[in-house]
Formats: structure tokens, C-alpha cells, sequence
């Protein structure tokens, strides 16, 4: 089983200089490449594959770009294999690759040679020797791939593929009484079957009125037509990005207690396959939905549920969940968005909006086979 650790790293000015020339060097060969590639497709028809792009490199070190042989070749050959992962992607659905910048996040990725010490707290890294690490948690298995990253805030971290030579546990029966139905909401996070609520937390809003405040004092610190931007221009951006940063790291940590707290109290989770990509076009509601980070929950209960050997079972996105009387069946389609409480016509059962979605879907996922659904959207 494939498992991937993530420390933070210390590394010295020599160090950060070097990792820097090796960002640039790969942003430059994975640019370089989809330029190639493009140029390529619309004058010749012509679809150049990573081992072509990876024989162009080579040429290229050794005539007009010879500052690549500072940076391991493997990294190169990586971003190069990165690029046409992510063409693959494209033509199954997914978004067309973009070039990378430098203001953005950076990484690289070391398929071999590197070695940690869990004892002096160091992790080698090729070209770069002996790196500073903080392993709060020590792994076990046979290292893959190990991904270095800096954050736009100037941190920098190390995560490790790890193969621990386990299988993954099987699934456990699904049965009603280990069974869970969850409705995803915008006032609530999420509402499960037994009556227990998720408190939206919400984040942004909360940092809102001083990431506006930030944002504007980045605004007017800005000059248009300059070279190069003033140093309290740079000092208000990297205000900006830790603002950002944190309000990022406060809506995972919530999400990561979230899931983890579901998975171990029930054996199957039930949801909807909700159209996230088609909701955030409404835009009474996008910040709403964006902020709640719905993709990230159900991407955490997937992998989570894999290690813990639980079931995720999906239902369709039209069915009824909320207009269904979740006692006698009867729909009530004046049902708008705003009536958060309704009564039943026919059983004059009186349901909480969300509890009884949660009921419905927790009935669906039971009464059907699970749903093959597009994780993607």
C-alpha cells in the first residue's frame, strides 16, 4: 500500500539558493515542453511523446542551455513525465495544462537516491546532501517518490511516497445500522442520518474584512509599467499569501477531523453526486459553496475509507432527497430553497430540511448498488 508522508524542511541559504536554480530549471523544461508540443500539433499534426521531449532535452543541455547540468536529471525527466501525465488527463476529461510560473508554488520530484535519518533529523537529498527535517512521525517501507515544494510563503517541504509492503484491509459488509447518510450544506456542513451536525465553520468569512484590508493595501503599494515592484510592495504580497495560507490550513485541519471522526464511526457513507463544478456557477451561492471545500471532504472520506476498509456509496444527483417524506414517501415539490423546516401533506410528519435529506440519502445508498461516479467535477 502506497502511503505519503509530509515534513517540513529546514534548508540553509546554500541550500535554498541551489533549490531555487533547480524550480527554475524544471518550470523551464516543462514550459519548453508544452511550447514544443504545441508547435508541434498545429503546424505538423505531430504528437510528440515524453521519451521525444526527453531527447531534445539532452541536445539542449549540451549546446544552449548547459545551466540544466546543475540540476539532476531526474527532476527534469520528471516534470517532463508530469507533462504528459497531465495531457492524458486533458484528453480524459481534465483541464489543459498551463504553463507554470515562478510567483506561484514550486516543486520538484526526486524519483531515487534519497535517504532519511529519523535519528539526526535529516533527509538526503541528491545534489543537496543533508537536509535539515522534522519528522513528527517516523514511516516504515521502501521510498518512491519523494516531492520538495516551496509555498509562496517561503516554506518548504519534503513529501514521501512510501511503499509499507501492506495490503489494504477489506471492506466490511454493509449493513443499516453501521450506515450513515450525509446531506452537504451551505449553513450547515453537514448533517448526517442520526441527527449529528458539522457547524460550518466558514473560514473566509471570518478573515474576510482583513483580507480585504490586506488586498487593498497591496493594490494601491502597486506600480503599473515598473520593472520591478518596491520592497514594501513585496512585503504587503507576502502578508497577503500567509493570510491566504492560513485560512487554507484552518479549512483542512477541519475537514481532516471531520472525515476522520465519520470514517471511524460508521462502516458505509452514503452521499450525493453532487454537479460542485455546475453549483459554482451560481453566483449568489459561489462563495458560499467554495469555502466549505465539498470536493476536499469527499476526496479525504475516499482515501481515508480505503485505509480503514469502509464503504462509499453515491447516489444520483436528482434524486429527491429533500422533498422525499422520508416516513411515508410523499413529495412535497413546492419545496423552495429557503424552507429550512416543512410538514408532510400526507402523514403530517414535520422534518428538518436537512435530517431528512440525510435519511433519504441514507435510504437510497442502501436501497440501490453503488454508483460509478466521476470524481472530477
Amino acid at each position: 500500500m502506497l502511503r505519503a508522508y509530509k515534513y517540513a524542511i529546514l534548508p540553509t541559504e546554500e541550500q535554498k539558493q541551489q533549490l531555487a536554480k533547480f524550480f527554475g530549471s524544471c518550470r523551464f523544461v516543462y514550459n519548453l515542453g508544452l511550447e514544443t508540443k504545441l508547435q508541434a500539433w498545429t503546424s505538423a499534426r505531430k504528437h510528440l511523446t515524453c521519451i521525444d521531449l526527453a531527447n531534445q532535452m539532452k541536445e539542449l543541455k549540451d549546446t544552449e542551455a548547459e545551466w540544466l547540468q546543475e540540476c539532476p536529471s531526474q527532476t527534469l525527466q520528471m516534470s517532463l513525465r508530469n507533462l504528459d501525465n497531465a495531457y492524458t488527463n486533458f484528453f480524459r476529461g481534465g483541464g489543459f495544462p498551463k504553463f507554470k510560473s515562478k510567483h506561484h508554488k514550486q516543486s520538484i520530484q526526486f524519483p531515487q537516491g534519497v535517504k532519511t535519518d529519523f535519528e539526526s533529523g535529516t533527509i538526503f537529498l541528491p545534489k543537496l546532501k543533508n537536509v535539515t527535517c522534522i519528522f513528527h512521525r517516523q514511516f516504515k517501507g521502501d521510498i518512491k517518490t519523494v516531492t520538495v515544494s516551496r509555498t509562496t510563503t517561503g516554506k518548504y517541504f519534503v513529501s514521501i511516497l512510501v511503499e509499507n509492503q501492506k495490503q489494504l484491509p477489506k471492506k466490511k459488509p454493509v449493513r443499516q445500522k453501521t450506515t450513515v447518510g450525509i446531506d452537504m450544506g451551505v449553513k450547515t456542513f453537514a448533517t448526517l442520518s442520526d441527527g449529528t451536525f458539522f457547524e460550518n465553520p466558514k473560514h473566509l468569512r471570518c478573515n474576510l474584512k482583513r483580507l480585504r484590508v490586506e488586498q487593498r493595501k497591496l493594490s494601491r503599494r502597486f506600480k503599473r509599467g515598473a520593472k520591478e515592484q518596491s520592497k514594501s510592495y513585496q512585503k504587503q504580497k507576502l502578508i497577503v499569501a500567509k493570510l491566504h495560507e492560513h485560512i487554507k490550513n484552518q479549512r483542512e485541519d477541519y475537514l481532516h477531523k471531520a472525515s476522520i471522526n465519520i470514517i471511524r464511526s460508521f462502516d458505509t457513507i452514503c452521499l450525493e453526486d453532487l454537479n460542485i463544478k455546475g453549483m459554482m456557477q451560481n453566483e449568489k451561492l459561489a462563495l458560499a459553496i467554495g469555502e466549505v471545500g465539498w470536493y476536499k471532504f469527499k476526496t479525504m472520506l475516499e482515501y481515508k475509507a480505503d485505509w480503514y476498509g469502509k464503504n462509499i456509496q453515491y447516489i444520483g444527483r436528482f434524486e429527491p432527497s429533500s422533498k422525499l417524506c422520508s416516513h411515508c414517501g410523499h413529495i412535497f415539490k413546492e419545496l423552495s430553497l429557503k424552507d429550512r423546516s416543512w410538514t408532510c401533506q400526507s402523514c403530517g410528519t414535520t422534518h428538518d430540511r436537512d435530517c431528512n435529506a440525510a435519511n433519504n440519502i441514507k435510504n437510497f445508498g442502501l436501497r440501490f448498488k453503488p454508483a460509478t461516479v466521476n470524481v472530477s467535477h
